[in-house]
């Protein structure tokens, strides 16, 4: 069956970034969340990415007025019952997560997809307790939502190949290059490689071989050379081969971090409530102005990225 109505499960900063990517591709959405406050930062969010994806992007300026036409915000579940695809992207936990699908499964037909948007939950633990486990898959989206090129979907072992296939051809329209996780691991790709690398850094710091600053800077001007054009395979592969890489990393592997409890400095963040640019605590501290300054920088570096993957790597095109 055709998609061309989605329904949006939670409206916080990655649901309404994914009620933006679907407008601006030409889906109707019904966006839910309970507190009307959320829904008018939704319509805001949405406007200023549509806009943005017109002035930056070549978006036809009808999505102005289509957009609004396209979107239903609702208060309660019940209007999912006319959606042929659903997206759920509420809080990261996972009973949450399933009293939403247990509402779900008594609104909408047996046969309508339902995704997940995690950044490590396993799809297949979520999946147990369903009446139609086979429609289940997750989804894992990136900020900001309405023009990165990022996402991840991930089958869980119940998941069927038709769903699988279904959502990956839809979020090929959505102008994403999706990356089809085939098993299901916590963390997925990207978050898996990212948690590594936040272990790694921690441990430098409380070695004491550098401050915050320091190891950010090299970690800026090493990895962010190459990560934008290449994974890490392609970067071995031209910079000495695997052969040359394989020894290197026989030296260095036995002083990494293996620890598998939290390290001191991400205990001590955590007990201090330091949510970063959301609070002005975090590795850094940052003035309300500040927060507005990396938030802009982010968006903007977004845009370049976006614009020299399309350079790069043209939508369709494998490298």
């Amino acid at each position: 069956m055709d998609i061309t109505t989605v329904g949006v499960v939670g409206l916080g900063l990655l649901g309404r970034g994914i009620a933006a990517c679907l407008l601006a591709h030409g889906f109707k959405v019904v966006a839910f969340t309970r507190r009307e406050s959320s829904h008018d930062d939704a319509r805001l969010y949405i406007k200023h990415a549509i806009d943005d994806l017109i002035e930056r992007a070549g978006f036809s300026a009808a999505l102005r007025e289509n957009w609004l036409r396209a979107y239903t915000p609702v208060s309660s579940l019940r209007a999912f019952a006319a959606c042929d695809f659903i997206i759920e992207s509420i809080v990261e936990d996972a009973d949450s997560k399933q009293k939403v699908f247990d509402e779900l499964e008594g609104i909408i037909e047996n046969y309508v997809p339902i995704a997940t948007n995690t950044s490590s939950l396993p799809i297949t633990h979520l999946q147990r307790k369903r009446r139609h486990p086979e429609r289940f898959l997750g989804m894992h989206w990136a900020e900001p939502c309405h023009l990165t090129r990022f996402l991840e979907l991930i089958r869980g072992e119940q998941t069927s190949e038709a769903v699988f296939q279904q959502i990956t051809e839809l979020a090929r329209r959505l102008g994403k290059e999706p990356s089809l996780v085939q098993k299901d691991v916590p963390a997925f790709i990207a978050n898996r490689i990212g948690y590594a690398m936040y272990r790694e850094a921690a441990y430098i710091l409380e070695m004491g071989v550098a401050d915050v600053k320091t190891i950010d800077l090299s970690f800026r001007n090493a990895f962010g050379l190459w990560a934008t054009i290449c994974g890490p395979f392609r970067w071995i592969d031209i910079t000495g081969g695997p052969a040359v890489y394989a020894r290197a990393v026989e030296r260095v592997l036995p002083s990494l971090s293996n620890s598998t409890a939290l390290s001191s400095v991400f205990q001590t963040m955590k007990e201090q409530g330091a949510l970063g640019i959301r609070n002005g605590r975090g590795f850094y501290s940052y003035t309300e102005e500040e927060v507005g300054q990396w938030e802009a920088l982010f968006l903007e570096h977004a845009w370049r990225i976006r614009t020299l993957l399309n350079e790069y790597y043209p939508l369709g095109e494998q490298k």
